[in-house]
C-alpha cells in the first residue's frame, strides 16, 4: 500500500485548482514595522507588508514587548500544562479580569487560539443546552462553523446579514426550545459590518441568545477598543463576546466574554479548554500590557481609520478595482485564482510588496482578491508606491482598470 500517493494526489488537486498554498518566510523587525526582511530563493530582501493582521502594530509596540520579555525573566518562558494540572499562572487571572473589563461582562475565559475559542465555545455552550438550535450566519468563520458542527445539534444557515430570513427560521422555532445566534461584527474578507442591533432586538423578541465574533474589531473600535459592540453601545444586549489577542494586540490567544455562570460552565466543560495547556504567563502579561494601552489611547485606532481612508482613496484614484467597505479592510477584486495568485507573486517579486491572495475555500470560486490591511505606520510615500505598482501590475496581467483612469492616460 503507497499511502504516500493520498497525499501527493490531494496536493496535486490544490495545484490543479490554482488553490496550493506557498508561505513567504518574512522577518519582522521591531520598530520597523510595517517594514520587514523576506528570505527569498535569491537572498535576503527589504520589503513592505500591506497584509498582516497585527492591525495596529502593537506587536512591536515597547510596553507589549517589555511585558513580555519582564515576564519570561521573572516566571519562565512555559505555562507548566494545563490550568487544571499546572494551576493559573498569575498574568492569566490578570488578563481575564481585563478582558472582563473591556467588555463590561462579569467574567473572561482564555484560550489558546481564536480559532480554538470559537470551536470550543460555541460547540460547549451548545451542548450544555437540551435541543439547542444553533442560527448561524452564512458568512461565519471556519472556527465558527466547525464549532457549529461539533456541538452535534441541529443548524440553521440564514442568509447573510439577512434579518427577514432570520427573523423567519427563529419564528419557526418552538418558543422554548434553547436558541444560539452566532455571527461575526465585522467580516473580513469583505469589511461589512452586522446589523447587531437589529440581531439583539430578534434574539429578545423569540428568546434566543447572541454569541459575536469581534476579532476583527477587538481594540479596533469603540473608546476604548471593545469593537463594534462598544462602539454602537450594544456590549451589554450580547450574551458573549469572543475575540482574539493575536490581531490589534499583537499577541496570541483567544477568548470569550459573559455572565460568570456562562463562562464557569465552559471552563467546566469545555474539552478544548480542560485539556490544553494553558497560555504562557509572558504571552499572557504582554496581551494585558496591549489591552491597557489601547483602552487609554486612541491614537492608534483614529490613525489606523485615517490611513485606511486614505488607502481606498488613492487606490480608487488610480482605476484599481476597490471593493466596498466601511471599515478598515480594503479589498482588491481579481476574480480569478490564477491571476490573484499571479499578482500577489509580481507584487513581491518587482515592487517588494507583500500582499497575500486570498482565494476559495476563504472566499467563493470568482471573487478572489487581495485583502489590503494598513495599519498606523504605512506613511503617504507608502501608499502611493502601492498604487503605482497594482496599477503596474494590474497592466502586465491584463486585469481591467476603471475606464476613468484609463481614459486619463
Amino acid at each position: 500500500m503507497d499511502y504516500s500517493a493520498y497525499f501527493t494526489a490531494a496536493l496535486s488537486r490544490l495545484r490543479d485548482e490554482r488553490r496550493y498554498r506557498v508561505f513567504a518566510d518574512l522577518e519582522r523587525i521591531a520598530g520597523r514595522f510595517p517594514h520587514a526582511l523576506w528570505h527569498s530563493p535569491q537572498g535576503p530582501r527589504n520589503v513592505v507588508i500591506w497584509c498582516s493582521n497585527d492591525y495596529l502594530g502593537m506587536g512591536q509596540h515597547p510596553k507589549v514587548i517589555g511585558a513580555m520579555v519582564e515576564t519570561a525573566t521573572r516566571m519562565g518562558t512555559g505555562a507548566g500544562g494545563t490550568r487544571n494540572i499546572a494551576g493559573t499562572n498569575h498574568p492569566l487571572v490578570e488578563l481575564e479580569r481585563e478582558l472582563a473589563d473591556l467588555h463590561r461582562k462579569e467574567a473572561a475565559l482564555v484560550f489558546t487560539s481564536g480559532y480554538i475559542s470559537n470551536e470550543t465555545g460555541i460547540s460547549t455552550l451548545a451542548k450544555l443546552m437540551p435541543n439547542c438550535l444553533i442560527l448561524s450566519d452564512a458568512w461565519n468563520h471556519n472556527s465558527m462553523i466547525e464549532g457549529v458542527r461539533q456541538a452535534h445539534c441541529q443548524k440553521q444557515i440564514f442568509r447573510h446579514n439577512d434579518m427577514a430570513h432570520l427573523e423567519e427560521l427563529l419564528a419557526a422555532a418552538d418558543p422554548v426550545r434553547p436558541k444560539l445566534v452566532v455571527f461575526e461584527s465585522l467580516y473580513s474578507m469583505d469589511g461589512d459590518v452586522a446589523p447587531i442591533a437589529r440581531i439583539c432586538d430578534l434574539a429578545d423578541r423569540y428568546g434566543a441568545m447572541t454569541y459575536v465574533d469581534e476579532v476583527h474589531a477587538v481594540g479596533m473600535y469603540g473608546a476604548r477598543g471593545g469593537g463594534i459592540a462598544e462602539r454602537d453601545g450594544l456590549m451589554e444586549r450580547l450574551d458573549v463576546i469572543e475575540a482574539t489577542l493575536a490581531k490589534a494586540f499583537g499577541c496570541i490567544g483567544g477568548y470569550i466574554a459573559g455572565s460568570a455562570a456562562l463562562i464557569d460552565a465552559v471552563r467546566s466543560y469545555a474539552p478544548g479548554f480542560i485539556f490544553t495547556t494553558a497560555l504562557p504567563p509572558p504571552v499572557a502579561a504582554a496581551a494585558t500590557a496591549a489591552i491597557r494601552h489601547l483602552k487609554a489611547s486612541s491614537w492608534e485606532r483614529e490613525r489606523h481609520q485615517e490611513r485606511a481612508a486614505r488607502t481606498k482613496a488613492v487606490l480608487t484614484a488610480a482605476g484599481l478595482p476597490v471593493m466596498t467597505s466601511p471599515t478598515h479592510i480594503v479589498p482588491l477584486f481579481v476574480g480569478d485564482p490564477e491571476r490573484c495568485k499571479a499578482a500577489s507573486d509580481l507584487l513581491l517579486a518587482e515592487h517588494g510588496i507583500y500582499i497575500q491572495p486570498i482565494n476559495y475555500p476563504t472566499v467563493p470560486r470568482g471573487t478572489e482578491r487581495l485583502r489590503i490591511t494598513p495599519s498606523p505606520y504605512h506613511d503617504d510615500a507608502l501608499i502611493d508606491r502601492l498604487a503605482e505598482a497594482a496599477v503596474d501590475v494590474w497592466h502586465k496581467l491584463r486585469l481591467p482598470l476603471k475606464e476613468r483612469a484609463l481614459a486619463a492616460e
